[in-house]
């Protein structure tokens, strides 16, 4: 136990919680905690019914089963190894900048997802951030599956297909890959290669908060006064909404 313990504090910081969420939440539907109903995307249920919590759930959450088990923990190393990868890397001592691209694929995400009725969030996000590595490190040669090799800019169309072979959807992928290349485009691409303006700066609240500090600064924020309360908000709602208690 202690070697998975070294292990999993030995996974970047953000990485480390996002992918501990991506198996929490699951479990947690998995076990009838709380109704996986409750923790997929539903536009209606989210605007009409004021169900704020599902953009979240629906991020972390996917109905594991027999069907889609190898699916899940295929996509559950890709954003183990890429996140990490993407964190440790060309992110490497700028925290703040690199939540701000997950937050920023993330609402692009949900976005898409109210407006196409995509009710699982998972894949698209982690292939959002596995296509930014991509185009940053496009050519490094990666090898995959069945010892085939070629160029890291092609393995998010390589991944597109080989999601859809083992049960996934085109579309989760597809819309990954588009967020991807819009946060690469905009923050790299056309203010670096083509000489236009940067439209996209890390906000202030996210340096001011201490996320430049590392995983220090990301605690000050997870206990930020404004933080919590808009926390135990969304878990009263959620408690009021389903009748289970989150927490005992």
């Amino acid at each position: 136990m202690s070697d998975l313990g070294d292990w999993f504090r030995s996974i970047p910081f953000i990485t480390r919680y996002w992918f501990a969420s991506s198996i929490a939440v699951p479990l947690v539907g998995k076990l009838g905690l709380i109704s996986p109903a409750y923790l997929f995307l539903w536009p209606d249920a989210f605007i009409y019914r004021f169900q704020i919590w599902r953009p979240l759930t629906a991020t972390f959450y996917f109905p594991v089963g027999p069907g889609t088990g190898f699916l899940y923990l295929v996509n559950l190393y890709f954003l183990y190894q890429y996140s990490s990868r993407l964190e440790t890397g060309a992110f490497d001592g700028r925290p703040a900048d690199y939540m701000f691209m997950l937050l920023f694929n993330w609402i692009c995400i949900v976005i898409t997802g109210l407006v196409m009725d995509m009710q699982l969030l998972m894949i698209p996000l982690i292939m959002s951030v596995l296509y930014v590595w991509a185009q940053l490190n496009r050519d490094m040669i990666v090898s995959f599956w069945f010892g085939t090799r070629f160029k890291a800019c092609y393995l998010p169309w390589v991944i597109l297909g080989f999601n859809y072979i083992i049960g996934g959807s085109i579309i989760n992928e597809l819309i990954g890959n588009l967020v991807g290349h819009l946060y690469f485009f905009l923050m790299f691409k056309y203010p670096m290669d083509l000489g236009g303006r940067n439209f996209l700066t890390t906000p202030l609240f996210l340096n001011t908060a201490g996320c430049q500090t590392g995983e220090e600064g990301y605690q000050d924020l997870a206990f930020h006064p404004l933080v919590c309360a808009g926390l135990q908000k969304i878990i009263r709602v959620v408690e009021d909404t389903t009748g289970a208690k989150v927490f005992g």
